[in-house]
């Protein structure tokens, strides 16, 4: 029996439960079969599983023009196999061409498919023979949505609805932040973290948007006792934006509500920004409450977890600040969750903006006279941005939209910026005074944040 490498029996069996529904691919390269590979087996198995899943629509454009029958449906384990192959031999040049195919061959005898072992050496030696040519069509784009979609290896019907909201200049941006590897950004509790960082190997260079933020670019962090014992943090600079608007937006709150807190990044922030306020963190998911509970312990009383539905919250609490971070889609983080793109369908949006309506209106409840919530999400799409917001403010005569400039105001005066960061945050502002970070036009994911206000 040939040899699989582990990096490769670790990455298909992960592409494999993504295929079937069974995970997500983030939590997958977390799991204890990932972690106890080698380091350079690690980087290899995380390398071909998210390459595989952002280059997926590309990769089956390619392979069909090698079959003798473009249309012919396979079986999941054939098709990783072929996946697997195709984007090392035209993606990753310092893998040798035989062993992908050696090995994605031997993927498919050995979970049962052995008759079309044949087709997958053929096609993907076919492909090897033209690598040269399949890699310099990476640049054929036009402007047309099909050319992007092709490109950039997203779906068609996802850049179709991007081209006509932001324009074909802002969609290539998207979907080339889709591609990318996002950089590892870790949140400081101190200066003195810095440099027990760098002891340690870490190379840190200032984030783009935040003083408090840094982003690794040398070193494994994950493997640090800094972040082990959270005196750093591995958080993207926009979800730390939005605790830090929640924060900025209602500087004097002594009671808040983070109503859906888990992993529980942002709960942190407003933990740190606002000392004198306890915080309640929901959750509705019990495996994540456990999670979450773990990870707050350290501030004691001030932090309390509720295990709850955050649509059908007690409306006796009266909160002064409350953080609606809703369940969404997901559109800004593609290059986080590349496999959001073959998940994801045109009604989904729908389905999600039912549930955030839901949310947003029994928070509202639990809000005092005069408090303030915002709400946010990780999407790029009106549906569950702008018009959850608009749906909300038309059912409750309550309610009003206040712009987020006074609280980007406040951030800049406490330097909590970096250099200019305050600036593009301005432009980014909505005329209603929403914030819409767009992949590409800003230095992080993509995410939505408005500020409500609840009327005495």
């Amino acid at each position: 029996m040939s040899c699989i490498s582990a990096a490769r029996r670790a990455a298909f069996n992960i592409l494999l439960a993504v295929e079937q529904g069974s995970g997500h691919s983030d939590d997958l390269l977390r799991t204890h079969a990932v972690s106890r590979l080698s380091a350079l087996d690690r980087n290899l198995a995380t390398a071909l599983v998210l390459g595989v899943l952002r280059w997926q629509v590309r990769l089956d454009h390619q392979l069909k023009n090698f079959l003798s029958k473009p249309n012919a449906k396979f079986d999941c384990e054939v098709l990783l196999a072929l996946r697997l192959g195709a984007f090392q031999i035209t993606k990753m040049e310092r893998i040798p061409a035989r062993a992908a195919i050696d090995e994605s061959v031997e993927l498919a005898k050995q979970t049962g498919h052995r008759f079309a072992a044949g087709l997958v050496n053929a096609v993907l030696r076919k492909m090897a023979a033209q690598a040269d040519v399949l890699r310099a069509q990476s640049g054929d784009a036009t402007d047309s949505p099909a050319a992007l979609a092709l490109e950039f290896a997203h779906p068609l019907w996802l850049v179709k609805r991007w081209v006509e909201r932001y324009g074909v200049e802002a969609t290539r941006a998207i979907c080339q932040h889709g591609q990318a590897q996002p950089a590892l950004t870790v949140r400081l509790a101190d200066a003195a973290v810095e440099a027990e960082l760098a002891e340690a190997g870490i190379s840190l260079a200032p984030g783009k948007l935040l003083f408090d933020a840094r982003t690794v670019v040398g070193g494994d962090a994950t493997e640090t006792e800094a972040l082990h014992e959270g005196r750093a943090r591995l958080q993207d600079e926009g979800s730390q934006l939005i605790a830090e608007l929640a924060a900025a937006s209602a500087p004097q709150s002594k009671k808040i509500l983070d109503a859906c807190a888990a992993p529980g990044g942002k709960t942190l922030v407003l933990a740190e920004r606002l000392p004198a306020a306890r915080i309640v963190a929901c959750e509705i998911s019990p495996s994540r409450c456990t999670v979450l509970r773990k990870r707050l312990v350290g501030f004691g009383e001030r932090i309390e977890m509720l295990c709850a539905d955050a649509a059908a919250l007690e409306t006796t609490q009266n909160y002064d600040l409350i953080l609606v971070d809703a369940p969404c889609s997901g559109t800004g983080t593609l290059g986080r969750n590349p496999e959001i793109r073959h998940r994801l369908k045109p009604e989904d949006f729908a389905r999600q903006a039912e549930r955030q309506r839901a949310i947003l209106a029994s928070a509202l409840k639990t809000l005092s006279a005069g408090g303030r919530l915002l709400y946010s999400t990780c999407s790029l799409e009106p549906e569950e941005n702008e018009q959850v917001v608009a749906a909300v403010l038309a059912a409750s005569h309550e309610v009003r939209q206040l712009s987020l400039v006074v609280a980007l105001d406040r951030l800049d005066v406490e330097k909590r910026f970096a250099p200019q960061a305050a600036e593009q945050l301005r432009a980014a502002l909505t005329p209603e005074g929403a914030l819409q970070l767009v992949p590409g036009a800003a230095p992080t994911d993509g995410f939505f944040a408005a500020l409500l206000e609840k009327q005495g």
